[in-house]
C-alpha cells in the first residue's frame, strides 16, 4: 500500500530534495566508512601482528574475524537503530548513527593490537548497519512511488562513490602507514549539525506515531513475526542473507586473492597496493551504471524479476571468473563485470521498507537486510577456511553459488505480502 498522500505524491518540494541529500550523504559516508578497512585490511593486521608477509596464517584469520566483528556489529547495528527511528525518528536517528560511525572509524587509527581494531571496527559498523535501513525509510516515505527505482539507482550510488572516495585515500595514502586512512572517517560527523536542522520527520510516520498514541497500539517488534508480516520478513531474511554472504565474501577475499597472486606476490608494497586500489575502484565505478541497469530492470520487469536476474548474471559472471585460475590482467577485466551486476542490491532499499507498515518500517527492513550481515560474517570466515594460504580462488568460487540460491529462492517462494511490490512500477 502506498504510504504518500496522494495529492502531494508527484510533487518533488525542498523537504523532498533535503531528505534525499541527507540519505544520500548518509550513504555516500557508509561506502567509505565500509571499505577503508577492506582496502588495508592485510597490511594493517599484519602491521599490529608484526608478521613478516601478507601470506601470514594469523593474517588471514584475524582479518577475517575483524571483518566479522564489523558486519556484526553492522546487523546489531541495524536492529538496534532501526528500532530508534521508528521510535525516535528518521531525521533524529540517522544524524546520531552518522555521528556513531564516524567517531569510533576515526578512533580506529589508535589500534595497537588486532582485537583493538576488532573492537572498533565493530562499534563503527553499529552506526553504519542503522543508516541503511533509516535511510532507505526516509525516501520511501518522502519521494514519489514511480520514481522508486530510479531512486534506489541514485542512492545506491552514494554508497559506490564512497567506496571510490576510499579507493583514492587508499592510493593516494599508499606510501603510509594503512592505520592514518582511518582519519577520514571523522569527516561525516561534519553533517550531522545540518541534518537536524535542516531534514524534518516524515509526515507518514509523524502521523502514524499520532495515531498510535492516541490508539495505544504502537507495533512491537514480535509483530514482525505476526500474519502476512511475518512470510515477508521470513522471505526477506532468506534472500537478504545468501545474497549478502556471497557478496561480502567476493568484496573481502578477491583483495586479498589479488595480493597473493604469484606473479604480483612480489612485487613492491607501494606498487601492489595501487593496483588493488585500481581494480577495487574499477569494480565498483562500472557498479554506478549497474545501479541504473538495475533501475531499469525493476521498472520493466517488476523488483521480484529483476532481482533475480541479477543475482543470476552475477553468479555467471562469478564463475567464469573464478572456475579456472586467472592472471591479474584477465582479473582487471573479469572482476567489474561482477561489479556492474552488484546494481542489485540497490534495489533492496527501495523494496524492502514499504513491506512493513510505517512504525515497523526502519525496524523491519533494517532487521531483515542485517540479519543477511550475520550470516555473511560467518560466510567471510567459513569461506576463508576453504582457500589455501595465498589462495583464494576456491573460497571466491564457492561462496558464488549462494547468488544462484538466491535467484532460484526469490523467483520461486510465494511470499504473498511482496505481491503488490513485484508489480511493475
Amino acid at each position: 500500500m502506498d504510504e504518500h498522500p496522494r495529492n502531494n505524491d508527484d510533487k518533488i518540494d525542498p523537504i523532498k530534495w533535503k531528505s534525499g541529500i541527507a540519505a544520500w550523504l548518509g550513504w555516500m559516508f557508509d561506502g567509505l566508512e565500509m571499505h577503508l578497512y577492506t582496502l588495508v585490511a592485510a597490511p594493517f593486521v599484519a602491521q599490529l601482528l608484526n608478521a613478516d608477509s601478507f601470506s601470514d596464517e594469523r593474517v588471514k584469520r584475524y582479518s577475517a574475524w575483524i571483518q566479522a566483528a564489523f558486519l556484526f556489529g553492522w546487523a546489531i547495528g541495524g536492529g538496534i537503530f532501526g528500532r530508534i527511528g521508528d521510535l525516535l525518528g528518521r531525521s533524529k536517528t540517522l544524524a546520531l548513527s552518522i555521528l556513531f560511525y564516524a567517531v569510533f572509524t576515526g578512533l580506529s587509527t589508535a589500534a595497537q593490537a588486532w582485537w583493538h581494531l576488532l573492537i572498533l571496527r565493530f562499534l563503527a559498523a553499529l552506526g553504519i548497519g542503522g543508516e541503511w535501513a533509516i535511510g532507505a525509510s526516509l525516501l520511501a516515505e518522502t519521494w514519489p512511488k514511480r520514481l522508486r527505482p530510479w531512486i534506489a539507482a541514485v542512492l545506491q550510488t552514494g554508497v559506490n562513490i564512497g567506496i571510490l572516495i576510499a579507493c583514492v585515500i587508499v592510493f593516494l595514502m599508499a606510501g603510509l602507514q594503512p592505520r592514518w586512512v582511518f582519519l577520514v572517517g571523522v569527516v561525516p560527523a561534519c553533517i550531522v549539525a545540518w541534518i537536524r536542522r535542516n531534514v524534518p520527520e516524515p509526515e507518514v510516520w509523524t502521523n502514524a506515531k499520532t495515531q498510535a498514541e492516541r490508539s495505544g497500539t504502537r507495533p512491537k517488534v514480535l509483530d514482525l513475526f505476526v500474519g502476512d508480516v511475518r512470510k515477508a520478513t521470513i522471505g526477506a531474511v532468506l534472500i537478504c542473507s545468501l545474497a549478502l554472504t556471497a557478496w561480502w565474501a567476493f568484496l573481502f577475499w578477491y583483495p586479498q586473492h589479488l595480493r597473493n597472486l604469484q606473479e604480483i606476490s612480489t612485487w613492491p608494497h607501494e606498487q601492489r597496493e595501487r593496483f588493488v586500489s585500481l581494480v577495487f575502484f574499477l569494480v565498483i565505478a562500472v557498479s554506478i551504471g549497474g545501479n541504473f541497469f538495475a533501475g531499469f530492470l525493476a521498472r520493466l520487469l517488476g523488483w521480484r524479476a529483476a532481482i533475480s536476474l541479477l543475482f543470476f548474471a552475477m553468479f555467471i559472471s562469478g564463475w567464469i571468473t573464478f572456475y579456472s585460475p586467472r592472471n591479474h590482467t584477465m582479473l582487471l577485466f573479469l572482476l567489474p563485470v561482477i561489479g556492474f551486476f552488484s546494481g542489485v542490491f540497490g534495489l533492496f532499499t527501495m523494496f524492502l521498507p514499504p513491506l512493513f507498515p510505517p512504525l515497523l518500517r526502519t525496524t523491519g527492513a533494517g532487521f531483515c537486510f542485517n540479519i543477511g550481515r550475520i550470516t555473511a560474517a560467518f560466510g567471510t570466515i567459513i569461506f576463508g577456511l576453504f582457500s589455501q594460504v595465498g589462495d583464494f580462488r576456491k573460497a571466491l568460487l564457492l561462496a558464488n553459488f549462494l547468488f544462484l540460491f538466491a535467484a532460484i529462492f526469490i523467483t520461486f517462494f510465494q511470499f504473498s505480502p511482496w505481491d503488490q511490490q513485484n508489480k511493475k512500477t
